[in-house]
């Protein structure tokens, strides 16, 4: 059986937050609510920016029409929220016999 893995990056742009104890107070439900949806997430860039983040969201099939399906889950569940602006989404799925 071969394993297939899918990665979005997205950079967000966050409404007006002026301390990075707002800024937790908006990525940290995004985060909660990523996982909600059975998906492996971390914060991973604009740590020293207010107002920006990125966000990186994995998941793990049999096949990659399962792993597609999750990654558009996850991009229409982030577009959704009214908190952030998605400036940009990157996309990677691979095989691991790639």
């Amino acid at each position: 059986m071969t394993v297939f893995v899918g990665a979005l990056t997205v950079d967000l742009l966050l409404g007006e937050v002026a301390s990075l104890k707002r800024k937790r107070g908006v990525v940290s439900p995004l985060l909660a609510g990523l996982r909600r949806l059975e998906l492996v997430v971390a914060e991973t860039g604009h740590h020293e920016l207010l107002r920006r983040a990125e966000i990186g969201v994995a998941t793990v099939s049999g096949g990659p029409a399962q792993v597609d399906r999750s990654l558009d889950v996850a991009e229409r569940w982030l577009w959704s929220r009214p908190e952030i602006e998605v400036v940009s989404v990157r996309r990677w799925v691979r095989s691991v016999d790639d």
